[in-house]
């Protein structure tokens, strides 16, 4: 195993299985951002993660972090938290917004450089990047953004400015995913906050599989559409 120094000139990547133990996952420097170079990582399993001043790094780690989203865990709080919600919750209605939120974040703001948002920004504006938004009347309070693959969506990042919200807008998502024919989401490396809603680990082999898979199922075609996806009780 070793570390592949990828091409300008080619946006082949080398295997997953070659990814380095440790750091584990680490799987190719080099190449860039372009939209075509993101997509293929994706279908392959890949994802960049790198901090300011580095190389772009590419990763694929074994086991992996995914949560069905039928399996998202409801604990009593926010149970009782959501059925009098303050928030309501929109799709694809401020990316860009979204994406600054989470680099503000100070748990994740060090890794979503300019490159990276202007890269998938311009993922979003070619349909393959998609946000969740949590207001509080007028208010952006929290949201996550990813990448669709198909039945399948990767997640990027997620932030919160108020309480619950990162969980509302993943919450919300869930049910809505799934409704529509989703069937798995990948949250790339388990921590603490995503665990507690209900993702897990699996190996790599069988991500990668299920990817295979559900990346060529389709959607309906009008899942995506900027709309409201959850409005609190009057």
């Amino acid at each position: 195993m070793r570390l592949v120094q990828l091409s300008r000139h080619s946006i082949a990547f080398p295997s997953p299985e070659g990814a380095l133990r440790e750091p584990n996952g680490l799987l190719a420097l080099g190449g860039d951002l372009g939209p075509a170079r993101l997509l293929m990582a994706y279908q392959r399993g890949i994802f960049p993660w790198f901090s300011p001043g580095d190389p772009i790094l590419w990763w694929s780690p074994d086991p992996r972090a995914v949560l069905w989203p039928e399996q998202f865990h409801l604990s009593r709080s926010m149970k009782r938290f959501h059925r009098q919600s303050p928030y309501h919750v929109t799709l694809n209605y401020a990316f860009s917004d979204v994406i600054e939120g989470c680099a503000q974040d100070r748990h994740e703001g060090t890794w979503i450089t300019t490159g990276i948002s202007l890269a998938y920004q311009r993922l979003h504006e070619l349909g393959h990047a998609h946000s969740i938004e949590v207001w509080q009347g007028e208010t952006l309070v929290g949201g996550m953004y990813g990448v669709a693959m198909g039945e399948l969506f990767c997640g990027e990042s997620m932030f919160s400015r108020a309480e619950n919200a990162s969980k509302t807008a993943l919450y919300v998502f869930c049910e809505a995913f799934s409704r529509a024919g989703g069937k798995l989401i990948d949250c790339q490396v388990l921590n603490g906050h995503t665990a507690s809603l209900g993702a897990i680990e699996i190996p790599r082999r069988d991500y990668l599989e299920q990817l295979n898979v559900l990346r060529t199922q389709r959607l309906n075609d009008k899942f995506w559409v900027p709309r409201r996806l959850f409005s609190p009780q009057a």
